[in-house]
């Protein structure tokens, strides 16, 4: 009898284990790039030539990572002054209602970069470095590792490795980067990127002379983390503790144009020192210079200089966010600086913005008075610090109370540089120069998507929708713009209206490109918003 139950005992045991490690790539999840528009951008490329003198304004975008709007003094931050971030809207124009396409990073900056809503080019999830190989794994990962507000999705197949290296921005999509050199500027990016780390997606093949800084979401500040002089904060969110782990090994290594290389200073500050050296190289010729920073994006890693400052702020954690914006604060100033004093400020466009709200699943911030942050639709996940500074041009103390989006940065760029548009393909942002002029509206209507979370802003309204958890928001910003009273039950008319016009919205939209792999979980009282990652 003995015999037999072994056998038994030994299939079963090889059932289970080819149960258990059978592999969850599935080789028809291709990712294709559109050979067309391929071709269409590099005839339109070819087509452009070199910006003449009178149309060669400089160009700087400053992205801060998951910085909340009202974590900055312009807008009301209780707690700390930035009075150098302040000063861009001062001296040029301060917009009300900024606007991002995405409350996450990678797709939010898609948008930015392309100036097209990224849902017309499969660019609506973040790119992951890997999926679950394995039933086994995705068991564990679901209940041993995702825990509180982070959950797995209902995910069961996903890309083999081979596709998995296409994450990014396709090669399809014409970059603002791309176009800039083609005139004949000298280009740079010093930050982080998060737009793919294949051959096609990394900074030197998207139109960058220049590049320093890190592939990935995330990085290390200090690489030492035992250095006295950094003060570490850690959370228990799920992604914290991959966060710090990864380091800077990978995608998270420091490189100089595509090479590795070790930095042993704050990265804040290299950040800004890089692109002060980028200025003074370029001064005599006409330049776009990127900068996304990476504060203040977790991990949260203040000097102990800074965070010294903030004896007022009792909080550990709140006191070492807020340090890391007062660096942040601090680098700013020091590249609005040395541009002035090398006499280049009169004819410069300065942007500064965030690529979505606060992170609030930190608790270090709140996005208060606004509702949500980070991986939600609501204003504090939308809604950010949004700045325009050109002197040549826009009048200091300059406001604007309409909604825009950073949709507009590449529309208003080329506008200014006198570079048409490509025509082969849809444009969504709208050259903002004119409406600063006239002060009329830049958009009728806004809208969000990532699966089966949906947003739409239209005029006053604001429609929210989880398609996965099955709850509906309404809210009338003109009377409301912190979304206390939802109206959705007493407007079902409304509500309806709102979806038919997403719905015609999305017909002209791809599907994501890739598959999730988390849903985020916010509670808003008795109930939920979802939030896929």
């Amino acid at each position: 009898m003995k015999r037999p139950l072994i056998i038994l005992s030994v299939l079963a045991l090889a059932a289970l284990l080819t149960f258990g490690f059978w592999p969850l790539a599935a080789d028809d999840m291709a990712i294709t790039f559109d050979k067309e528009m391929i071709a269409a951008k590099k005839d339109y490329l070819a087509s452009l030539a070199p910006a003449d003198s009178a149309q060669r304004p400089n160009i700087i975008i400053i992205l801060a990572d998951d910085l909340g709007k009202h974590d900055i003094s312009l807008y009301g931050s209780k707690l700390i002054q930035t009075p150098n971030i302040d000063a861009i809207g001062q001296q040029g124009v301060t917009f009300q209602q900024g606007y991002i396409t995405s409350p996450i990073c990678a797709p939010s900056r898609a948008g930015l970069l392309t100036g097209r809503y990224q849902q017309r080019y499969g660019f609506e999830y973040q790119p992951h470095e890997r999926y679950p190989k394995n039933r086994m794994e995705l068991f564990v990962y679901g209940n041993f590792i995702a825990k509180g507000d982070w959950l797995l999705s209902d995910q069961k197949r996903f890309p083999p490795f081979s596709e998995m290296v296409k994450m990014g921005m396709p090669p399809s999509e014409i970059l603002l980067s791309e176009i800039l050199q083609a005139r004949g500027y000298a280009t740079g990016i010093m930050g982080k990127w998060h737009l793919g780390a294949g051959d096609h997606a990394i900074p030197s093949n998207r139109g960058f002379d220049t590049q320093y800084g890190f592939y990935e979401a995330y990085s290390l500040y200090m690489a030492d983390t035992s250095d006295p002089t950094i003060i570490n904060q850690r959370h228990s969110d799920f992604s914290d503790p991959f966060i710090w782990g990864k380091g800077r090994t990978g995608t998270c290594a420091i490189r100089w144009n595509n090479e590795v290389i070790e930095e042993k200073y704050y990265l804040t500050d290299r950040i800004a020192e890089e692109a002060n050296t980028f200025i003074t190289a370029h001064a005599n010729e006409p330049f776009f210079l990127y900068v996304p920073f990476l504060a203040p994006h977790t991990p949260f890693q203040a000097t102990k200089a800074y965070y010294d400052k903030l004896g007022h702020i009792k909080d550990r954690n709140q006191r070492v966010y807020n340090a890391m914006i007062l660096q942040l604060d601090d680098a700013v100033g020091s590249i609005i600086r040395h541009l002035e004093q090398q006499g280049l400020a009169q004819n410069t466009l300065i942007f500064f913005l965030s690529d979505n709200g606060g992170a609030h699943y930190t608790h270090a911030t709140d996005n208060a008075p606004h509702k949500g942050g980070k991986f939600t639709n609501f204003e504090g996940g939308l809604n950010v610090p949004f700045l325009l500074r050109w002197d040549a041009r826009i009048a200091p103390n300059s406001t604007y109370a309409h909604a825009v989006s950073t949709l507009d940065v590449v529309p208003t760029v080329l506008q200014a540089t006198a570079t048409p548009l490509p025509t082969d393909r849809p444009y969504d942002g709208r050259p903002l120069l004119p409406h600063l002029a006239d002060g009329t509206p830049a958009h009728n209507a806004l809208y969000w998507r990532s699966g089966y979370s949906l947003a739409l802003r239209h005029g006053k309204w604001k429609l929210i929708t989880d398609l996965l958890g099955g709850s509906t928001a309404l809210y009338d910003l003109s009377n409301d713009p912190h979304e206390r009273n939802d109206l959705h039950a007493q407007l079902p008319d409304t509500v309806q209206l709102l979806l038919q016009h997403h719905r015609a919205w999305q017909a002209d939209m791809q599907p994501p490109s890739w598959p999730r792999i988390m849903d985020f979980r916010y509670k808003d009282g008795e109930r939920e918003f979802w939030f896929p990652l």
